[in-house]
């Protein structure tokens, strides 16, 4: 009699990018982990999940413990989500404001990261936007997300040779194996944590 083969359920990610910008570099990133989750690796589903449609985080908007339809809707989405991933470039020595006030809004009460696993990739010059990365890590300690530690995804998108395309679509090959790597990773964080968590 063969023994019963454990079917493990899909793990879903949100991915979020900073930049609103339509042939940005980070978009592209995202699109390149959602294309390498669907023909590489079962078991995950990676959705992007746009920022752009939420107001300025005002408190004003929250009426009786509801908030505006695009950031319920949002928050549903984070809320849904097994696991998170950033595409997060830099600006100034920080994240973006885009991406920061997405994650103020999801952590109003009640917080809807709070305990979920997370990878964070970036590109850009200079340091591939490592510098948000680190300030993104310090905001996730205070909502209680749970960042992998490795491997880490820093691109110099301005290096030759060329690494993506006139429309923001990554070309490097060896860029994508990492950001494959990355996924894994969150992949195998997520499920550990999954254990953890029913097992209390």
């Amino acid at each position: 009699m063969e023994a019963a083969i454990e079917v493990q359920p899909v793990i879903k990610v949100a991915a979020l990018c900073g930049s609103l910008r339509k042939a940005s570099f980070n978009r592209g990133l995202i699109r390149s982990a959602i294309k390498i989750s669907k023909e590489a690796i079962n078991g995950m589903e990676i959705e992007y999940v746009d920022i752009a449609p939420l107001p300025m985080l005002n408190t004003d908007l929250e009426v009786d413990g509801t908030y505006p339809p695009a950031v319920e809707a949002f928050r549903r989405k984070i809320l849904e989500a097994d696991s998170i991933l950033f595409a997060s470039p830099e600006y100034n020595y920080s994240v973006t404001a885009p991406l920061k006030n997405a994650i103020d809004w999801a952590s109003r009460p009640p917080n809807v990261w709070a305990d979920k696993p997370a990878a964070i990739i970036s590109t850009g010059g200079g340091f591939g936007g490592g510098l948000s990365q680190y300030h993104l890590r310090q905001i996730g300690v205070y909502i209680d997300l749970h960042f992998i530690n490795k491997p880490e995804f820093f691109l110099n998108a301005f290096q030759p040779p060329a690494k993506f395309d006139a429309e923001g679509n990554l070309i490097d090959e060896d860029a994508k194996k990492r950001i494959k790597e990355v996924i894994l990773s969150l992949q195998a964080f997520t499920r550990r944590l999954q254990v953890t968590s029913n097992h209390d």
